[in-house]
């Protein structure tokens, strides 16, 4: 079996179809493990969810937007941390406003109802019998700090305790990444969209598996930047500014630091 791993899409139709096209010539994909966070952050959420649903084969897992997105609710502390401080108000509003936005999208096209029934996690078993849970963020969880490339192994550890699987794949950090902990080896594909500065190319994984034995292939592709800052341009996305740091390279993560490296690099 073949498996494409891809997740964090956050509503660029046109980083998606470079991955899809890219996994086409690398032989296609008997199915496709979709992490999440599907549709908000970005121009286009609805464009995002027509070529998802339609891909052979597809497992779709929960993320932290794609919740949000469904009901209506942002989550982590960003009304707590506005009422401590209060410049950090005009953020609130960009990102209530951002989120709005993507629930009226995808609500005016009939799509509330099927992020709404994503799933928390999967769980299935490779031919060589290697138990595999997919989540979003960590064990249990849609969101929260996630898996970090410098992550501190007991964090680690503490985060996969108890997952009863050999291998947990993971997104939400937007990051590739391949940990082994107690046996239990986790990994990350990476963002299709939104990547920090480091690398914007939107980047996947491949499993291959057979009743030998596993192996992965971490990918990057390149796609048409320009083409997306002018679509989100057009879209009038009341959270632009914000969006256009990834697009152009410029945003990195609180975890960030200039020693990390990814999969295969």
């Amino acid at each position: 079996m073949r498996a494409a791993i891809l997740g964090d899409i956050h509503g660029n139709p046109l980083a998606l179809d470079a991955v899809i096209n890219d996994i086409g010539e690398q032989g296609g994909a008997d199915a496709y493990w979709l992490m999440g966070d599907f549709a908000a952050l970005g121009y286009d959420p609805v464009g995002v969810l027509e070529r998802v649903a339609a891909l052979p084969g597809a497992i779709f897992l929960r993320g932290n937007t794609d919740r949000d997105t469904a009901a209506f609710e942002l989550s982590g502390p960003f009304l707590e941390a506005a009422q401590a401080d209060p410049a950090l108000i005009p953020k609130l509003v960009e990102v209530s406003q951002s989120f709005a936005w993507t629930s009226g999208y995808v609500t005016g096209h009939g799509w509330l109802g099927w992020l709404a029934d994503l799933p928390l996690d999967h769980r299935l078993t490779l031919p060589d019998g290697t138990r595999v849970l997919l989540v979003h963020a960590a064990p249990g969880r849609d969101s929260g700090p996630g898996v970090r490339p410098n992550m501190p192994p007991d964090e680690l550890r503490a985060a996969v305790a108890g997952c009863e699987a050999d291998l947990v794949v993971v997104g939400h950090t937007h990051w590739p990444q391949d940990h082994t902990v107690d046996g239990v080896r986790v990994i990350n594909p990476g963002s299709v969209s939104n990547s920090p500065a480091a690398d914007i190319r939107p980047s996947y994984a491949l499993l291959e598996a057979d009743e030998h034995g596993w192996r992965l292939d971490f990918r990057r592709v390149a796609y048409d930047v320009a083409a997306a800052i002018d679509a989100l341009k057009q879209a009038r996305h009341p959270a632009e500014a914000y969006l256009l740091a990834f697009l152009e390279g410029r945003f990195l993560p609180p975890w960030w630091s200039d020693d990390i490296r990814q999969p295969g690099a």
